[in-house]
């Protein structure tokens, strides 16, 4: 660096020198360092022409100056004499100059006066040297005799001046001046112009004071490209470059104008030579172009002194400018090399299974072809670096110790890879032994429990056994762990505490599969041994006939103590059934035992499959997150990416970045740690099922990704994605990804429940597979939810969506048009309803053309009906697939038709579940609302007339009945109670029902009726028995022998009450009698003076009704007190 600078300093020291010269030789040349004076300047008095410079030459050489015939000589003032003079003595050169110059002046037409005048004048004024004065003196008779005699009267004040010779004649002159030196005024033949030598002196001296500046700017760029500071990165640099390019190359520019303007004046002094070879030059005519030539040379020697600079300085900026890129280069390769460094430093995982071991290899692959591009970069730089060594650049003190250093950082790096590469070949080497361990024992284990125990009993079953045992532990030489201390010792370097542990269980495993093996080769080899003996014919006893083959061991001991006197051959056989039977016994404990291992073993198979698709599952994501997402923000890759593809990356991928890191960060985790105990993954789902609503989100999105997908599916920019990952399948395959997995999740949990159904886990597995179904649901759901179109509110306001389903619609309106009313029950409507938690909805499915979820249907909303105002009737006449919804007490009916039984028990079952919280909540409040009134009036309620009084059922317990509610058949199957005996009734005590009055007491409206029989399933407890006369609100039909058809609107009384919330009544129209459900009447006639009814005038508007009968407050009549009595 050092060296450098002192190279540049003496570079431009050189070029100063060399271009000061320049300066003052352009001086020189020009006469500027003696007379400062231009042509320019005194240019009026030049054009006077009282005196001029023709070119002539005397004998010897010397300059002439003509003075010619100039009538105002005298008025000329003394500066501009003075000036001209000057300026005329400083062109010759200055040998010329100094022989003298030769005056002639022309008088020929002037006065003596005049003549004396201006010689005197001239040879007082003139500023060189003189050589000879001429002077032709007046031609008139008279002046030329005054001049001959006043000449000869002052010669001496002549001589004294000026050498002055008085000539006559101009052939005179002649004698003196050659004629070829004379111009023609004078009778010579030199060409003179003054008007051309005035041009031309003027662009000679404008062509040497622009070499003179041209040399001063150059020296002056020079200095300042000298002094100029070297930036420290690579912008500045490249502008410095830049700007002092531009500089020079306007520099140079400027040096070609002059050039060109020398050789333009070099041509014009040239023409006349050109345009007549006969044509002779004078002598100021060749000094004009030797001047012009000098200068020329001038500027030619400032070119080449700043091209030399210029080749220096640039050189120094391109050799700062590599610099710079290879310190950018290093820092950033550095950097990169280092975070890759601590990376790998930190990938310390062995693995704790072979296909983790497996994937970590195959991350490290990756990572290391990943890192091969910085790695190649690196060593690239370190060449480049050697090279800028080798091309003598003037920082090799400061490139040479980073090239090292790049070397090093990349040696460092492969031996890392190289080490961390051999620890986890020596990890997949462990973990192949060990899984070939655990296959070993799995199949020993398998092959122990497909042995049958009752074939093994013959001596060919235990002989073929024993064969099998003996032929599978010969294969456990290659398969087991034959030295559990050499494993430590090989595998030292990667034998973590976990991977210990690990060995150490599968080690324990393997001895407890071998004794397994050893204990039944010792029961096969007696089996076999018991065969060989020689049995010996005894008769059997007669009592042994008619017992059981397989006698108790009290038998045996009865008839060994009843026969203790018998030889040792007739109780051995009873001693070997007693020891056969024992072995059994232990045969088929074993059996269990061995069950319970393949069970195990089925998990672990299925527990293995969950981590090796979740595994694959996450990087397919990372690859489409990395190959696909990513890219769209690469700048390299805009140019591929079409109009309608831009901006719109989160409409294409959803969320699944969010899926992604889920998964990696957490899920898999999890399920990593449950690879021990499989039965226990349950949990693993269990506690993240909040986190798997985001599959809700991403499944919304898959329409508008699958439209956008399908509209720039021929984009080039995911054919070249595809390309670089080499994929076979298309993005929209792998976008398909989530949606494929979060369905799969059920089926895996459903056979990891097949075999753990005696497990610790059992329950959190089938809740957890009952929250994934229920997931499912929701996301099919709201597949459907986002497809209404028409509806102006908010669908979040309608709480949760419960169902969806389609159905046919028929319509009963009371306030509808006749003819509608007709025809709808002919022609139903096909309509698509969504159950929430506050209303239903009601639309119309119209089927979309397209292609894949462009063929998805929509839904047109057409009517909403509000849960706080809606009944159902579950049971319509005619068709078991039917049951009504109603609205403002049966205002409005809807007949809806179910496509199957079951679907139609469903959605009757979660309607009357939302209604019956509904009533549970009214109640509630109501009971609230009494309780805070009976502290404030004098009067309080008796308990029994309490409308939540009863044995109030857990409403989880109503939800999980097998029976239907809303059917008597639930009841009937079991034994119904005997109908009450002849001539028995009801005792004439009315229970009066006094209810609190609040705002005006209770509601005389219409009440609102849900379902039919609510109360008695809806938590409320069974109704309380008032005797009296009933109204049937509820289609029934006959469902046993003692059950009793009714039809909403009938009147009955009551007989006696019967258990499970059933009611005997006579028909009061039909006389008959029968038991029905006490759910669906309502009192309409009786002795008390209020009907009990389930819901006040302030009830919450969430508040449901199990009655239509119209209840009163005291002071007011009832609106049906005419039918009484």
């Amino acid at each position: 660096m050092r060296f450098w600078l002192r190279n540049e300093e003496m570079a431009l020291e050189e070029m100063v020198q060399r271009l000061n010269a320049v300066s003052k030789n352009t001086d020189e040349i020009m006469h500027q360092d003696i007379v400062p004076l231009c042509a320019a300047d005194i240019q009026e008095q030049l054009k006077k022409r009282f005196a001029y410079l023709s070119g002539g030459r005397g004998q010897d050489g010397s300059p002439v100056i003509t003075f010619p015939d100039y009538p105002a000589f005298s008025e000329i003032p003394d500066k501009e004499f003075q000036n001209v003079m000057t300026y005329l003595t400083s062109i010759p050169s200055l040998q010329d100059a100094g022989i003298g110059f030769i005056l002639v002046i022309d008088r020929r037409q002037d006065k003596w006066t005049s003549v004396k005048a201006s010689v005197l004048r001239i040879a007082a004024s003139f500023p060189a040297n003189l050589q000879l004065v001429l002077v032709l003196r007046p031609t008139g008779f008279f002046q030329r005799t005054l001049s001959d005699i006043a000449f000869k009267f002052n010669r001496d004040d002549f001589k004294m001046k000026v050498p002055v010779m008085m000539l006559s004649s101009v052939p005179e002159l002649h004698g003196y001046i050659d004629k070829s030196q004379l111009t023609e005024d004078l009778g010579g033949t030199l060409d003179y112009c003054h008007a051309r030598w005035l041009c031309h002196r003027t662009a000679i001296e404008s062509f040497a004071l622009m070499v003179k500046q041209t040399a001063q700017m150059l020296q002056a760029f020079g200095t300042e490209l000298a002094e100029t500071e070297l930036p420290n990165d690579v912008q500045s640099t490249s502008l410095v470059l830049s700007v002092h390019t531009e500089k020079k190359a306007k520099a140079k520019e400027d040096l070609q104008l002059a050039l060109k303007e020398g050789n333009s004046i070099l041509e014009s002094l040239r023409e006349p030579l050109a345009e007549s070879t006969a044509q002779t030059v004078n002598q100021d005519q060749l000094d004009n172009q030797a001047t012009v030539q000098r200068l020329l040379a001038q500027l030619t020697e400032t070119e080449a002194a700043f091209d030399e600079f210029w080749a220096k300085h640039q050189q120094k900026l391109e050799q700062c400018l590599q610099l710079r890129h290879f310190e950018q280069g290093f820092r950033e390769v550095k950097t990169t090399l280092d975070s890759m460094s601590q990376k790998i430093a930190a990938f310390t995982d062995v693995g704790n299974s072979l296909a983790h071991v497996q994937h970590l290899l195959k991350d490290l692959t990756n990572f290391e072809e990943k890192s091969t591009v910085a790695v190649d970069r690196a060593r690239a730089l370190s060449l480049e670096g050697q090279q800028l060594i080798e091309n003598k650049h003037y920082a090799v003190d400061s490139i040479h110790p980073k090239c090292e250093e790049l070397q090093h950082l990349c040696d460092h790096f492969a031996m890392e890879i190289t080490k961390r590469r051999g620890l986890l070949s020596k990890s997949l080497e462990l973990h192949s032994l060990l899984e070939m361990s655990m296959k070993w024992c799995d199949e020993g284990i398998f092959l122990l429990a497909s042995q049958p125990v009752d074939k093994c009993q013959s001596q060919d079953g235990a002989e073929a056994a024993l064969q099998e045992i003996e032929k599978f532990l010969e294969t456990g030489a290659e398969n087991k762990i034959q030295e559990l201390n050499k494993i430590y010792k090989d595998y030292e370097c990667i034998l973590n505490q976990d991977l210990l542990e690990h060995v150490q269980k599968v080690f324990q495993k393997q001895e407890s599969t071998e004794e397994m093996f050893h204990r039944r080769q010792a029961s096969l080899k007696k089996l076999a041994a018991k065969q060989t003996r020689p049995v010996q014919p005894v008769a059997p006893r007669p009592e042994a006939l008619t017992k059981s083959p397989s006698p108790s061991p009290g038998s045996w001991r009865s008839s060994e103590n009843s026969s203790s006197d018998g030889s040792a051959l007739r109780r051995g056989p009873y001693r070997r059934a007693k020891s056969e039977m024992t072995e059994t016994r232990q045969g088929r404990s074993s059996s269990t035992g061995d069950e319970e291992e393949s069970l195990a073993i089925l998990r672990r198979h299925v527990m293995n499959e969950l981590l090796d698709t979740e595994r694959a599952y996450v990087e397919e994501l990372l690859c489409v997150l990395e190959g696909y997402a990513a890219e769209m923000d690469n700048p390299l890759m805009a140019h591929l990416i079409s109009t309608g593809l831009q901006n719109k990356k989160n409409i294409l991928f959803g969320n699944m970045e969010e899926i992604y890191h889920f998964h990696n960060r957490i899920f898999l985790r999890e399920l990593e740690s449950c690879i021990d105990c499989p039965e226990l993954v349950g949990r693993c789902f269990l506690e993240r099922m909040e986190e798997f609503q985001i599959y809700e989100k991403y499944c919304q999105n898959k329409p508008r990704s699958e439209s956008l997908w399908r509209q720039c599916s021929d984009c080039p920019f995911f054919q070249e994605c595809q390309k670089k990952l080499d994929h076979k399948l298309s993005l929209d395959s792998y976008l398909l990804k989530p949606v494929q997995r979060i369905t799969k999740y059920q089926l895996l949990l459903k056979e990891m429940l097949k075999y753990s159904k005696n497990c610790e886990g059992a329950e959190d597995l089938q809740e957890a597979l009952s929250s994934i179904l229920g997931i499912l649901k929701a996301v099919n759901d709201s597949m459907h939810l986002i497809a209404i179109t028409g509806y102006d509110g908010n669908l979040g306001d309608l709480g949760k969506l419960l169902m969806q389903g389609s159905f046919s619609v028929w319509t009963d309106h009371k306030k509808g048009h006749t003819k509608v009313k007709e025809l709808a029950r002919f022609k139903p409507m096909q309509r698509h309803l969504f159950l929430h938690e506050k209303a239903i909805l009601f639309c119309k499915k119209r089927e979309e053309n397209g292609e894949g979820y462009e063929k998805a249907p929509s839904y047109s909303y057409k009517q909403s009906l509000n849960m706080t105002a809606v009944g159902i009737t579950e049971n319509v006449k005619g068709d078991t697939k039917k049951f009504e919804i109603w609205y403002n007490a049966r205002e409005e009916v809807y007949i809806i038709q179910a496509p199957t039984p079951e679907i139609k028990a469903a959605w009757v079952n979660e309607i009357r579940k939302v209604l019956t919280s509904q009533l549970q909540a009214c109640r509630e409040a109501s009971q609230h609302r009494a309780l805070e009134q009976s502290h404030s009036l004098p009067l309080p309620t008796p308990p029994s007339t309490s409308p939540t009084k009863g044995n109030t059922r857990n409403v989880k317990k109503l939800e999980d009945r097998k029976t239907d509610p809303l059917s008597l058949e639930g009841y009937v199957s079991s034994s119904l109670p005997k109908p009450p005996e002849k001539g028995k009734g009801w005792s004439k005590t009315s229970h009066s029902l006094e209810a609190p009055e609040e705002d005006g007491g209770w509601s005389s409206a219409e009440e609102l009726i849900n379902s039919s029989d609510a109360e008695d399933d809806g938590g409320v407890g069974p109704k309380k028995l008032v005797p009296g006369k009933y109204t049937v609100v509820m289609d029934d039909e006959k469902v046993g022998p003692d059950t009793l058809a009714m039809k909403s609107g009938d009147m009955v009384e009551v007989v006696e009450e019967g258990a499970e919330g059933l009611w005997y009544v006579r028909d009061l129209t039909s006389s008959k009698e029968g038991w029905v459900s006490a759910s669906s009447l309502s009192t309409l006639l009786g002795k008390s003076s209020s009907a009990q009814c389930l819901s006040s005038s302030d009830s919450s508007p969430g508040s449901a009704v199990l009655s239509n009968s119209s209840s009163c407050s005291e002071g007011y009549p009832s609106p049906f007190s005419e039918l009484q009595g």
